[in-house]
């Protein structure tokens, strides 16, 4: 019997953890429209990989998101993976799906959601980046 579970690490242990090891990707979770509109965290080369768990705007879940997010690990020789999403709900979704597979397969892969996300939850007036995840923990990121 295969017992799932994943880690959870907030934003700034994410970007220690970058900065601290060669093997650690980060996989974003989000629809291609949050990447564009909203923006990317800024990591070294090869520590970023974008794969929706979620496409929008059906949302429905990407039948092959397990099997892409693993050939994405192995092509960077990631030891650990940390999911990101904007709030860290779709991320956790995605690392336990990653983590089932790979035990599926009878890999051993360290999975960590990232709490709060890229932009964290909303303010009381509905604004997101200010409460907790990357941006509001002042970590690098972009905007196309």
């Amino acid at each position: 019997m295969i017992e799932t579970h994943v880690e959870h690490a907030e934003p700034k242990d994410v970007w220690a953890a970058i900065s601290a090891e060669r093997q650690v990707l980060v996989i974003d979770v989000r629809t291609r429209e949050e990447w564009t509109f909203v923006g990317l965290p800024s990591l070294p080369e090869r520590r970023l990989a974008l794969i929706e768990w979620q496409t929008y705007p059906s949302m429905a879940v990407a039948d092959d998101f397990a099997e892409r997010a693993l050939g994405a690990i192995d092509a960077v020789g990631a030891e650990a993976v940390f999911f990101l999403c904007r709030s860290g709900v779709r991320s956790l979704h995605a690392a336990l799906a990653v983590r089932a597979a790979a035990e599926e397969a009878g890999r051993d892969l360290r999975c960590v959601n990232v709490t709060g996300g890229f932009e964290g939850d909303p303010t009381p007036q509905g604004q997101r980046g200010q409460v907790n995840g990357w941006k509001a923990q002042g970590l690098p990121w972009r905007q196309s």
